[in-house]
């Protein structure tokens, strides 16, 4: 994401090469992935169903509330729109903001107002998401407890589809976008976040049995790729990523303990967008593209960092699994 956001953002043709060589759309799907598998982990994990939400608003929350108000902050020191009219559209601002409704109120007043895309966090809107993922989930585990794991999440997977492709057609038939924005909000992401989970709940299995798994995932690949539509590619690209996301995160436990450094990933996916937004708004991408991606990406780690250390960890139990990674 924060290699797509900068050539979108910037709109520096020096930097379309990352938009090809990356995907925001994947990036997002994997991102549900992974949170599918952690997220029920953590679930299972819990001695309770309160246990379990704190955990969830201890990891998820201080860092996105930090980044909503810091923002707000940045922007009335910034702006040249007098006080009154900052304060009015910047409370709309918090209030949806933090409450996870980006979509009400993306912009603050007289902040990125010239740049070619005006929101201060566009990255933000799949928070949201990942908050009713958090409360989907003990209702997911009490239904497998009761009617088994695979039909609870299959018959949720094919909903999830037949949602996907009901907004299609009614899209294709009204002309209206709204329908294909509403498309990728829940229940159209939950597939991703069905396999994530999957590979968790039957993880003993899946791990015993990888080279299959893998076989499969390509399989559904080449399908997709041979059969064109969207009912093969609503069924098989969820299968086909999910795989391939899990059994790459697995693979990166062989290859040192980078979460001895903090976890950052969180930090880098709420910080890079208005840290882009900055640097496009003074100018640095329209006088050396290059250098702006640089400087931009090094705020960008440098602030996860700070976030980190400052924010996200104290805020953590000392037995999350996060701050056990990190040897803190």
């Amino acid at each position: 994401m924060l290699l797509w956001h900068q050539s979108l953002l910037s709109k520096a043709p020096a930097l379309e090469i990352l938009g090809r060589l990356t995907s925001a759309d994947l990036g997002v799907k994997s991102f549900f992935i992974v949170s599918g598998y952690l997220v029920v982990m953590s679930c299972e994990r819990s001695a309770s169903l309160r246990d379990y939400a704190s955990k969830r608003v201890r990891r998820i929350y201080p860092a996105y509330f930090a980044v909503v108000v810091l923002a707000f902050a940045v922007g009335w020191a910034a702006t040249s729109v007098a006080s009154a009219d900052y304060l009015q559209g910047g409370a709309r601002y918090l209030l949806a903001n933090l409450a996870f409704l980006n979509f009400l109120s993306p912009t603050l007043p007289g902040i990125f107002a010239s740049n070619p895309w005006t929101e201060v966090n566009g990255a933000l809107w799949t928070l949201k998401i990942e908050v009713m993922f958090y409360a989907l989930v003990p209702l997911i585990l009490l239904a497998a407890r009761r009617f088994g794991a695979a039909p609870v999440l299959g018959v949720l997977y094919v909903l999830s589809v037949v949602y996907t492709l009901v907004l299609e057609a009614v899209a294709v038939s009204t002309g209206g976008q709204i329908w294909l924005q509403l498309q990728r909000q829940l229940p159209g992401q939950l597939t991703y976040f069905l396999v994530g989970a999957a590979l968790y709940l039957f993880r003993d299995r899946a791990e015993r049995r990888w080279a299959v798994l893998l076989a499969i995932a390509a399989a559904a690949y080449v399908s997709q790729l041979l059969v064109a539509g969207l009912l093969v590619r609503a069924l098989l690209e969820p299968i086909a990523l999910g795989i391939a996301v899990v059994f790459a995160a697995c693979g990166l436990r062989y290859l040192g303990n980078f979460a001895r450094f903090g976890d950052l990933s969180y930090g880098i996916y709420i910080i890079h967008f208005p840290v882009i937004q900055a640097a496009v708004a003074v100018g640095l991408y329209a006088r050396d593209p290059w250098l702006a991606f640089a400087l931009s990406t090094a705020a960008t780690v440098a602030l996860a960092f700070l976030c980190w250390h400052a924010v996200e960890r104290p805020f953590l139990s000392r037995r999350s699994h996060y701050r056990l990674a990190a040897g803190t």
